[in-house]
Order: structure tokens, then C-alpha cells, then sequence
């Protein structure tokens, strides 16, 4: 990989030690308040623009910089083509607006967390947070409170509140912090206990899109363990043993979750109804947005325009409109049919370009780097996995997380000994 060129006189010593690191942390900390995390991530971004300003000199040839630069530009591109043909003006400029605020922020990662000796911290302090997440959920299946208050009626919440139905996929996303510093402190048996711990909250929690990622993230861990096909295969019944069993007291002891399983297994049916029924209306949604990017190609309805749009592209007496507010759907649930209705075929260039680039990245790391950036690139790699269902990736609260990982993903692969922070 490159070396990173960025001088570590150019970095103020405000930035350099322990703060920044927490800055970083608190953005996830406080995640489940929603709005409240969005003030440490301002904080960066003006401490950010501070450093950029102060560093300016060496910008262009920084490594770190480059690449948070392009793929923001591809990321946030993709939302400005958008804007001439939307179908909500309004909303997409103030979208478009608003997703300045990650760039900052990025850079300020990128910039401040140069030095590996502090990145054993950030990965413990992130595994502690989702800990604490999951210990609240664990008292919530057994007493139905949490911190946040009761259980919803259909699933567990935990620290989110029943109005903010999250847990599950933020847990499963998160989970690679969780496995790898379980695994690095105890090997082995820490590795599994780590995933039976998480099993039975992401289970409760109802996301069939959280059961997919968690899934798919154990699947990587156990290749990591046993790097051997027998081994493998072994180690894969087992879990899915371990699974099967959890998934059976799910089913016995919450009617919801009986609920949710025997909704799924609709899909077996092989009729359209039925995978409706088994998608929770998925179908008519991606059906939309197939119709949507058909009319408009190029740049789409505009980002955040799907709900505004749906009514004119939904079929006659489609359940998701609502006629008081003439509003349907408010995005696709999926994240290529999202990039493609709303951005078009042009965001989703864009969008593949950023991939390319974040790979590239990784690609030409050491081993060092590409250990210090696996828990955040896995969880971006089932986050933004396409054969599932997904939240909207230019939302405020779901685009914050993305960023947040996307910026730890980027300081990780860039952190460098010889630049402390």
C-alpha cells in the first residue's frame, strides 16, 4: 500500500492522543438517540475542515484524503444527478445538503486516527458498545423492559425503543466488532461464545434482513477459524445446529416469532401472493421501483423522491399508498433498486465506482492494515450485501452509520506508525 504522506507536524497536537478516537466512538455511542449522534459527527467535521485547512499543503498527495474524497464524490454525485428531474425538489436538495456533513467527518477520521497504536482501543470500545447493547437486550427477553422501556409487541427493540425498530440489523451489521475482539482475547471458544450470545437477540429482534448479514458474518468468521473444508463444513453444521436449536425455543416460547418464521416460509408457496406475503409487501415495492427506473433511467426521481413518486408508478389498489398524503413507500428496501430509482443508471455507476475504489484499496493493504480494517469493511460488505432486503442508504440515521464505518473502514487501511495522531 502507499505510504501515507500526510507529516505529522501538519496535525495539530489538539488531534493528537486519545480524543479523537472517543470523538469517533461517541457516534456510535449514542446512535440510539438518533438525533444526538449526529452532534459528535458535526464536532469532527468542523475539527476536520480545521485540520484540512491546516494541512492543505499536503492534501493532494495523501492517500487517506484521495480516497475518502472519492468515494464521498461517488456517494454524494450520485445524489446531485439526481436533482434536475426530481420528483420532490425540495426534499432532494435538502437531502443532497445535508450528506455534505460525512465528508468532514471522513477526513477527520481519516486524518486523526493516523497512529496503530490506538487501534486496538477503537475496536475494543466499539466491541464494548454493542456488548452493552446486547446485555440490554438479554434483559429484555427475560423481563420485557430495557433501558429504553418495554419490548414492542412483535419484537425486541433493547436499547432502540419500541418506536425505533433497529436492533436487529445494527446488531448484526456491528457484529464483526464483537466476534473479532471476542476471538483475539479468548481464540476459539470465545469466538463461539461470542456467537451464541448474539444469536438469540438478532433472532428476537424479527429482521429477516439481520438474520441474513448475521449469517453471512459468521460464515466469514468460521472460514477465518478453520481455513481447511472439512474443518469448514464441520464447524458450519455446528452452527447451524446452535442456530436451529435457538430458533426452536424462538419459535416455542414467542408467538411472534412463530409468526414471522411461518410468514417467511410463504415463499415455498411459489405463488406471486405468496412471496408477497412472505417479503411483507417487498415485492410490490421492488415492482415500483423497477417501474420508476424504466420511466427514469438516467438520474432517477430524485434522492428521497421514492415515496412522493410511488403513487404515480403503483398498481391500482396498492396497500402502501396512503391517499390522505398521496404518499407511498418511502424507499425501496433494497439498495441497487434504491441507486436505481432514485439516482438512476447513472448514481449506480457511481456507486459501483466507490466500491472499486474501497476494494482497490484493501486489494493493495498490507496484512497489518487489512487486519485493522476487517470489522469494519465485513460489517460494510453484509451491510450493503444485494441479495437482501435493506434500510435507505441516503436516510439520515442509516446514511450516518454507512459513513461512520465507511470512515473507520478508510483510517484503518490508512493508519500509519510513523504519523501519530
Amino acid at each position: 500500500m502507499e505510504s501515507v504522506t500526510l507529516p505529522a507536524t501538519t496535525i495539530p497536537q489538539r488531534l493528537r492522543g486519545l480524543w479523537p478516537a472517543l470523538l469517533v466512538l461517541s457516534v456510535l455511542a449514542l446512535l440510539p438517540i438518533g438525533i444526538g449522534s449526529e452532534l459528535p459527527l458535526v464536532i469532527a467535521g468542523v475539527a476536520g475542515l480545521v485540520v484540512c485547512c491546516r494541512a492543505r499543503a499536503h492534501l493532494r498527495t495523501d492517500p487517506g484524503v484521495r480516497l475518502a474524497a472519492a468515494v464521498f464524490a461517488c456517494y454524494w454525485l450520485a445524489a446531485l444527478v439526481s436533482v434536475p428531474l426530481a420528483i420532490a425538489p425540495q426534499k432532494t436538495w435538502s437531502t443532497v445538503a445535508g450528506l455534505l456533513r460525512f465528508l468532514p467527518f471522513a477526513l477527520f477520521a481519516t486524518l486523526a486516527l493516523r497512529n496503530v497504536a490506538v487501534w486496538p482501543q477503537i475496536e475494543g470500545a466499539a466491541a464494548t458498545i454493542v456488548v452493552l447493547w446486547l446485555l440490554d437486550a438479554w434483559v429484555q427477553i427475560f423481563t420485557g423492559y430495557s433501558i429504553a422501556g418495554p419490548m414492542e409487541a412483535e419484537r425486541l427493540a433493547g436499547i432502540f425503543g419500541a418506536g425505533n425498530l433497529k436492533l436487529g440489523p445494527v446488531l448484526a451489521v456491528l457484529s464483526p466488532f464483537v466476534l473479532k475482539a471476542a476471538r483475539d482475547q479468548f481464540g476459539a471458544r470465545g469466538l463461539i461464545f461470542a456467537i451464541v450470545f448474539m444469536l438469540m437477540p438478532i433472532l428476537l429482534a424479527g429482521s429477516r434482513a439481520a438474520w441474513l448479514m448475521y449469517a453471512l458474518v459468521v460464515v466469514v468468521f468460521v472460514w477465518q477459524q478453520t481455513r481447511a473444508p472439512l474443518r469448514f463444513a464441520a464447524w458450519l453444521l455446528a452452527a447451524i445446529a446452535v442456530a436451529g436449536a435457538a430458533a426452536w425455543i424462538a419459535d416455542r416460547d414467542s408467538p411472534q416469532f412463530a409468526a414471522r418464521v411461518q410468514r417467511t416460509l410463504l415463499v415455498l408457496s411459489g405463488s406471486e401472493s405468496g412471496i408477497d406475503e412472505a417479503s411483507a409487501g417487498r415485492l410490490r415495492i421492488w415492482s415500483t421501483a423497477l417501474r420508476m427506473t424504466a420511466a427514469h433511467p438516467i438520474a432517477g426521481v430524485g434522492v428521497r423522491g421514492f415515496r412522493y413518486a410511488y403513487p404515480k408508478f403503483a398498481e391500482p389498489g396498492d396497500a402502501f399508498i396512503n391517499p390522505k398524503s398521496d404518499e407511498g413507500a418511502a424507499h425501496a428496501h433494497q439498495l441497487v433498486l434504491e441507486v436505481l430509482s432514485e439516482t438512476g443508471v447513472v448514481g449506480l455507476l457511481l456507486w459501483i465506482a466507490g466500491a472499486v475504489a474501497a476494494i482497490r484499496v484493501w486489494r493493495r493493504a498490507d496484512v497489518e492494515a487489512r487486519a485493522r480494517a476487517f470489522a469494519p469493511g465485513l460489517a460494510l460488505a453484509v451491510m450493503c450485501f444485494p441479495l437482501n432486503t435493506h434500510f435507505a442508504f441516503y436516510s439520515s440515521w442509516w446514511g450516518l452509520l454507512f459513513w461512520w464505518l465507511l470512515a473507520l473502514y478508510i483510517a484503518a487501511l490508512m493508519a500509519d506508525r510513523g504519523h501519530g495522531a
